[in-house]
């Protein structure tokens, strides 16, 4: 095999996309995903934090209530500190349901919802340690190290550059007021974690795209994989032959629950037997309702001579339907002739059985043309020299 056949040049088909789809295989942003938890963490943070420490500066106070009444009942000071308790769970779980449900959000931005286990199914072959060094040197391992180094030097570097540019006021912080110094911490804090996040923000738009540039590179194909893809969607026309064959026999077995509504049999005499249909008020041209070689045949002989329904010896025109009709569809255009003299002929036979007429002398031989005839076409190629 050819050593260019396998250079995986080629963009990934829908069906590999798909597939890999299908595996858990799609592309993810994990900086999207820490600047969704880190940003909205904190925005949550500051939205909870007033009415938090509000309603734990309430329930404090009335821990620091001391009276007979608290003395005369003990389990008065269980219940204040249940109620602490509670709001400090109810605060930590609607902070953690918002930090939840933003991290799932930004997840599903980027690669959408995949339902697959094939992630986190134990794969045993990750263990060998030669496979694992092959694994740590590979694209994506390097951009994912190029990547931390960068983001890990620009955080050191703007966490230095504000450190350094606000400690001479922090250092004052202790000569002042208590309340002008929590306000200014707050908004110094708050400040540098939107330093931090601003940061990470721009990391995030970077990685996405090239998150999505790497796993359309990881999904692309050579020209042998796209070669048996394309075997593999076609099918192989051996196993479509069979198939086809197969569904061929099934249909003419099912079919002959319809022989007695047939309004009489060809035969070739033990090969082939076609049972034809004709009715004037729903059909536009005879049908054949069932056909059958050998022991099935015989199975559609004995079937209509049960119901009483004719059964003539055609050779010709039985091979011709047989070769070139399908079941419950219209016979061919160069077969009506044929199959009206024999119908003809039916009616006759019929109506004399009826006592509506004499009876009628011998089976016609309808002219069919050699083409429609397998059998010709055999012989035809048999004398070719």
């Amino acid at each position: 095999m050819d050593s260019s056949s396998q250079d995986r040049n080629l963009p990934a088909s829908e069906r590999k996309l798909q597939k890999a789809r299908d595996e858990g295989q799609v592309a993810r942003s994990r900086e999207l995903s820490h600047l969704a938890i880190l940003g909205g963490g904190a925005l949550s943070l500051m939205w909870l934090a007033p009415l938090m420490f509000e309603r734990l500066k309430t329930q404090l106070s009335l821990q620091l209530q001391f009276d007979v009444h608290a003395v005369q009942e003990p389990l008065n000071m269980l219940h204040r500190l249940g109620s602490m308790v509670t709001v400090g769970m109810v605060a930590c779980t609607v902070f953690a349901a918002i930090v939840s449900i933003i991290s799932i959000l930004s997840t599903l931005a980027v690669g959408g919802w995949v339902a697959s286990l094939k992630p986190i199914t134990p794969d045993f072959s990750r263990i060998n340690p030669f496979s694992g060094l092959g694994r740590m040197f590979t694209k994506d391992k390097a951009t994912e190290v190029l990547k931390m180094i960068f983001i890990a030097s620009m955080l050191l570097a703007v966490g230095f550059t504000y450190l350094s540019k606000g400690m001479d006021t922090l250092a004052t912080l202790v000569l002042q007021p208590s309340s002008s110094a929590i306000t200014y911490l707050a908004n110094w804090l708050t400040t540098g974690m939107g330093l931090m996040l601003l940061v990470v923000l721009l990391v995030a738009m970077v990685d996405v795209p090239l998150q999505n540039f790497l796993h359309q590179s990881r999904m692309k194909m050579s020209h042998e994989e796209m070669k048996k893809e394309h075997k593999e969607s076609d099918g192989n026309p051996q196993m479509k032959g069979l198939i086809r064959q197969r569904q061929r026999d099934i249909a003419q077995g099912n079919s002959i629950k319809a022989v007695p509504k047939a309004d009489f049999v060809l035969m070739n005499p033990t090969h082939y037997a076609v049972a034809i249909r004709y009715d004037e008020s729903s059909m536009a041209a005879p049908r054949v309702i069932s056909k059958g070689a050998d022991l099935l045949a015989f199975k559609i002989r004995d079937l209509a001579q049960e119901h009483a329904i004719p059964v003539l010896q055609s050779p010709m025109l039985a091979r011709a339907l047989y070769a070139n009709a399908e079941i419950d569809q219209d016979i061919p255009t160069s077969l009506y002739t044929a199959v009206a003299q024999v119908l003809a002929y039916i009616y006759r036979l019929k109506a004399a059985m009826r006592g509506d007429g004499p009876m009628p002398g011998e089976p016609p031989v309808p002219f069919v043309p050699p083409e429609l005839d397998p059998h010709s076409k055999v012989v035809a190629s048999t004398d070719t020299p």
